[in-house]
């Protein structure tokens, strides 16, 4: 009964013709046992009032069968592709029937139509439908690439039935979604009789008057324009002829679209417009004559017509990224008009015609990383009629490197594969960034490391009291959130330098000892600081212990000021100076490698040479079993290869940390006023240098002495003794 109901007269009328070219075009795809299941499923869900008519008052049913009819005659859709469209409708808002569709018709059948109810579920999310995102988006999110062969086989049907509806505001919106997303997606899988359709068409309703402008002008001029190409032609088949050429000739108008938009570009009327048409000539060329014969063709026309240079394009001699091969001049033909001609061989004009490189992008668009060579794959499994399960394996791999997600608005966002909640935030705000503590995803909360994954709808959780750190630069993917972490870290450390800068000076107010600019600059840089911000930084969070750096200070702000310990400038005689911090330790981290390529080995570095970083060095297994390093040149080097030769060990330095070693070096020199001056302040100078003690003793106009220093390795310490060496005074610097 409810059957009688919802069918009117012609629509049965027209289901049942629609059937019977179904099994025509199917070529026996479609089985009886196929029909019967389906139209037994459809009577139970129209029974059970699951079925509404939509929002044009049309009949699903009937809608199903005729997108079916284009899927299958203009797409090349079998079996698993029809059976799903036709029982979408029963099962979209009925989550329990999946199973029972399975099992009745099979899972290929099920997962199309659970991938359809996915996409109308992402769909709901109100995108802003024009955004190129949400059509990649679309692409990467279906399960089945059917699922999206089926959307544009729908919305060609509906476009082609809603020509008389009264619902204008739904036409409308129909109409705008078949020009923003629908269309650029049949661009994108190589259809594209059905995207100029659908431009059209949505042309038609959006813009009425323009279209029909259009249309007439090129009605009224469509035999004089058949009688150009005739006369254009003519002369050139010709001449082709009698060149010996295998070919064929044809001529293509613009679509009703594609001169609108020419118009609205160039600004002027339907007769400012001249290509409206273009002539190919397609070669039947052996493989190895292909070239050859298209410049052949080049050369016979461009004899008998003007070419343009500027228009010419050589995509023979090389191809297009996309794989186009194809020669394309403008030449002034009859009644000086611009005649484009695409010249190419068949294999060229299959390889473009697949999708491989459409047509359309001639004009420059370029084709997405590995886009084409997917896109060809499918368009020659559709066009073989071959089994379009193969199409299963494209799942997810269009965009494989780009994940879509949404605002909480409905808003869409790309970004690539690998970005974090972190990259979302900052992509926001820098501020939001700065202050994420994680995120809702899906209404899920998760940690501001959680991994973005196609679809997701993210909402960012902040706290005033997180701020950047270093190690979040590791955690995003984008360069603009990491460019805004390194910033927002450079503005925190001003921010505690400031605050340390401030603390220090109050310190050394307290101890009465002033704050010299120059002083600072030079404690900085001794202390190994290229900028004043990390030296501040440290101080702030506690890694630099501010009563040391203190004492240091006064050591530099002396030697600065030229003031010794004892005096102004005087002799070296009887000098003394012990540094108050002499007692600060050094840890050992730097790396040395022991015999066979041994590391992480215990040892201790001898008093008898005191080795250091850079030096030349062995290791001596001593009776406890422990390992020593000397110097090659140390004293007792040979006494110890002589008779202790079996238990001398290679060693070498291979990694440097931030250890110093104390060195001492014996001066001796003339006794001259203000040496010892110079001395000291040459070392204080010495960025990471500490002088712990210096001991010198005058007799007769010379004097002699000890200085201990704190270096890190030998480079240091070489480029402190050809300074001292310099001073006036100085003869002899010897290392002990």
């Amino acid at each position: 009964m409810a059957e009688k109901l919802f069918f009117t007269k012609k629509e049965r009328n027209d289901i049942v013709n629609i059937i019977r070219g179904l099994r025509e075009n199917a070529h026996g795809m479609l089985k009886r046992e196929d029909e019967k299941n389906v139209f037994r499923h459809l009577k139970t869900a129209l029974e059970n009032d699951l079925i509404q008519r939509d929002v044009f008052g049309m009949n699903p049913i009937l809608l199903s069968l005729q997108t079916a009819q284009i899927a299958v005659s203009e797409i090349g859709l079998k079996r698993d592709g029809v059976m799903a469209i036709l029982l979408y409708t029963s099962v979209a808002e009925n989550d329990n029937s999946l199973e029972e569709i399975e099992k009745n018709f099979g899972k290929n059948v099920s997962t199309i139509i659970h991938g359809l109810r996915s996409i109308q579920e992402l769909y709901k999310k109100n995108p802003v439908i024009e955004s190129e995102n949400f059509r990649n988006l679309l692409l990467s999110f279906a399960e089945d690439m059917r699922v999206i062969l089926i959307m544009i086989a729908d919305r060609v049907n509906l476009m082609r039935q809603i020509r008389d509806t009264t619902n204008t505001e739904a036409k409308m919106k129909v109409s705008e979604e078949a020009s923003y997303l629908y269309a650029p997606l049949a661009h994108k899988l190589g259809l594209y009789k059905l995207k100029s359709e659908l431009e059209d068409l949505s042309l038609k309703y959006l813009e009425h008057d323009a279209y029909y402008m259009i249309k007439a002008k090129l009605n009224e001029t469509k035999k004089s324009r058949d009688a150009y190409i005739e006369k254009f032609i003519t002369p050139i088949d010709k001449k082709l002829k009698e060149a010996g050429l295998k070919f064929h000739m044809k001529g293509r108008t613009k679509s009703i679209h594609s001169i609108w938009q020419k118009m609205k570009k160039q600004q002027c009327g339907f007769e400012g417009i001249y290509d409206l048409f273009a002539i190919r000539i397609i070669l039947d060329s052996p493989a190895e004559l292909e070239k050859m014969q298209c410049w052949q063709v080049f050369a016979i026309i461009t004899n008998m017509y003007q070419p343009n240079p500027k228009r010419m394009r050589d995509w023979l001699s090389v191809p297009k990224s996309n794989g186009y091969e194809s020669l394309h001049i403008t030449v002034l033909g009859p009644e000086n008009k611009w005649v484009e001609v695409q010249i190419r061989t068949e294999r060229m004009d299959e390889v473009a015609e697949r999708g491989l490189a459409a047509h359309w992008r001639y004009k420059g668009v370029k084709g997405e990383s590995g886009l084409d060579e997917w896109l060809n794959s499918i368009r020659t499994a559709l066009e073989n009629k071959d089994d379009l399960q193969v199409i299963d394996q494209f799942k997810m791999d269009l965009y494989e490197d780009e994940v879509f997600v949404f605002t909480p608005k409905g808003d869409l966002m790309k970004f690539p594969k690998g970005a974090t909640v972190l990259d979302f935030a900052y992509r926001i705000h820098s501020n939001i960034g700065n202050h994420c503590t994680g995120a809702r995803i899906n209404n899920k909360a998760v940690t501001f490391r959680y991994i973005l994954k196609n679809g997701d709808q993210v909402e960012i959780m902040t706290s005033s009291t997180q701020k950047p750190k270093q190690d979040w630069v590791n955690i995003v993917k984008t360069s603009r959130a990491k460019s805004k972490i390194r910033m927002a870290i450079k503005d925190l450390m001003v921010k505690d330098g400031a605050y340390a800068k401030e603390m220090f000076e109050r310190r050394l107010k307290n101890r009465k000892i002033d704050f010299d600019e120059s002083a600072v600059s030079h404690l900085i840089k001794k202390l190994g600081y290229k900028e004043a911000n990390d030296f501040y930084k440290d101080m702030a969070d506690g890694s630099l212990d501010v009563n040391l750096t203190i004492e240091t200070y006064q050591q530099v702000l002396m030697f600065d000021n030229n003031t010794a310990p004892t005096a102004p400038a005087r002799s070296a005689k009887e000098f003394s100076f012990e540094n108050p911090n002499e007692e600060i330790a050094y840890s050992n981290d730097d790396v040395l490698v022991i015999d066979q390529n041994l590391k992480g080995v215990d040892y201790t570095l001898s008093k008898c040479c005191h080795p250091i970083y850079g030096d030349d060095v062995f290791g001596f297994v001593t009776v406890n079993g422990g390992i020593k390093i000397h110097r090659t040149d140390c004293p007792n080097a040979p006494e110890l290869r002589k008779r202790f030769g079996y238990r001398v060990v290679k060693a070498m330095w291979s990694g440097k940390g931030k250890s110093q070693y104390s060195i001492t070096l014996k001066i001796i020199g003339n006794d001259d006023i203000g040496i010892v001056n110079n001395i000291t302040s040459i070392i204080s100078k010495e960025e990471n240098i500490m002088m712990r003690s210096i001991n010198i003793d005058s007799n007769d106009g010379l004097f002699r002495g000890n200085l201990v220093v704190n270096v890190e390795d030998t480079s240091k310490l070489e480029q402190l003794i050809k300074k001292l060496r310099n001073v006036k005074g100085v003869k002899q610097i010897i290392r002990l």
